[in-house]
């Protein structure tokens, strides 16, 4: 049979496909702009018809309605595995369950936590072959989903590109049941350099050879980094999220060898950059293993923190008790950072932040404060970057680490984190 007969076959109205969720499901939806919005709002339509069906994504770019109101609670309850700006914004509601896995183990988490048996995607118009594609950011974990789900119901969308990689396609011949709406992929707005990210970037630059291979993250202090890596020669990319700066960098020729990463997220340039066949997509439980990321020589890993303690303690992820992101990748890329011959992994915060109530506290403290949970353990991080300098504290003995991130402190606070740090008797 032809697969043109096929989809035609398996095609059926948006309402029609979120009938096929059933009470006791556990489904993963594509994440961020690989989600399926409109079969996800028919599902939310349905709720009251629904008992404990599980809704699993990872940083949500939609506020859907079963985030909006507690009475979605029990038919449909959503779970993140990152945690980001729309599940921060609905969290009190009360349907926001948040969980922080490596990302290297989400299809683990999915397979034996969750249990997940369906499969909902946002997915590109079928080329000649009858194949679909997830898209710039689906491929980090739908095509292990589909391996193990008995219930595929996917959304097809003109929007979302043919992307080139590896379980980055399903063919209409294997999915249960076909929708189709057309929308525009959400984009994720790009947060404004300060002048403490570009202090940090200047300090890192020259720590940076050419030819290595990179993985940048998220915010102002990436882009800072990134757009700054454009004076490099021969730079390569391994890296969980495919930015905004590694489209500048590859279409100004920075980057010129292999693009690997587990998904793109970012502007409407970069999906259509992506969808060109410019870079290789992989399943995160591939790109973030850090044996494969230890492969590359001169791996360099620059992620962004939120406090550090004197022995190296790194928190990325809260606020006290307060969940405010996730692990994500950075635990993966730092490890996979100290395998590669040559490798660095920089962990970057400015040396302060303000209260609620304006005043001032260090980033660098005594003891992270309690709730705050360790993201990177001590004995893995290699150098810590603030606006004041580099502490490089790999392998080092626990008085010599307090003295390094003393030196890269804020300088108002430097004499009390001395006191502090001899009353405890972590320095003499």
């Amino acid at each position: 049979m032809q697969w043109k007969t096929i989809y035609q076959e398996k095609l059926v109205s948006v309402e029609k496909a979120a009938s096929l969720i059933e009470s006791g499901d556990s489904a993963w939806f594509g994440a961020c702009s690989s989600a399926p919005i409109q079969l996800l709002e028919a599902i939310g339509d349905r709720y009251e018809s629904l008992e404990n069906v599980d809704l699993i994504t990872a940083m949500a770019l939609y506020p859907y309605k079963f985030l909006k109101s507690k009475d979605y609670i029990g038919h449909l309850n959503f779970h993140t595995v990152f945690y980001g700006a729309f599940e921060r914004q609905f969290f009190k509601i009360g349907n926001v369950n948040v969980n922080s896995v490596h990302l290297s183990n989400i299809a683990r988490t999915l397979r034996e936590h969750y249990k997940v048996n369906t499969l909902l995607a946002d997915v590109s118009v079928p080329d000649e072959e009858g194949y679909m594609y997830y898209g710039p950011m689906g491929v980090v974990v739908n095509g292990e989903v589909a391996e193990v789900a008995k219930k595929i119901i996917v959304q097809v969308n003109k929007h979302q590109p043919q992307v080139k990689g590896m379980k980055h396609r399903i063919h209409v011949s294997e999915v249960d049941c076909i929708c189709e709406y057309d929308h525009e992929l959400p984009v994720l707005p790009q947060p404004p350099v300060s002048e403490v990210d570009k202090k940090i970037a200047e300090l890192l630059l020259p720590m940076i050879p050419d030819g290595a291979t990179i993985q940048v993250g998220l915010g102002g202090l990436a882009n800072a980094v990134g757009y700054g890596l454009e004076s490099k020669k021969n730079l390569s990319v391994h890296t969980e999220m495919f930015t905004d700066s590694m489209v500048y960098l590859a279409k100004k020729g920075v980057v010129n060898g292999k693009i690997l990463a587990a998904f793109g997220l970012g502007s409407t340039e970069l999906y259509e950059f992506v969808g060109e066949g410019k870079v290789e997509l992989a399943p995160i439980s591939y790109v973030n293993n850090p044996f494969e990321i230890g492969k590359n020589d001169d791996f360099i890993s620059i992620n962004g923190s939120l406090m550090v303690d004197l022995t190296g303690q790194v928190c990325s992820e809260s606020l006290g008790h307060n969940q405010y992101s996730s692990t994500g990748g950075q635990l993966d890329y730092v490890r996979g950072s100290s395998i590669s011959k040559g490798g660095k992994s920089f962990i970057c915060l400015a040396s302060t932040v303000k209260n609620k109530d304006g005043s001032v506290k260090s980033t660098i403290s005594l003891n992270l404060p309690a709730g705050e949970v360790v993201t990177t353990p001590r004995s893995d991080v290699m150098y810590v970057v603030t606006e004041y300098g580099i502490a490089n504290l790999f392998n080092k003995p626990i008085r010599e680490r307090a003295k390094e991130l003393i030196a890269i402190a804020h300088p108002d606070f430097r004499e009390q984190l001395t006191v502090e740090a001899k009353a405890a008797g972590i320095i003499a």
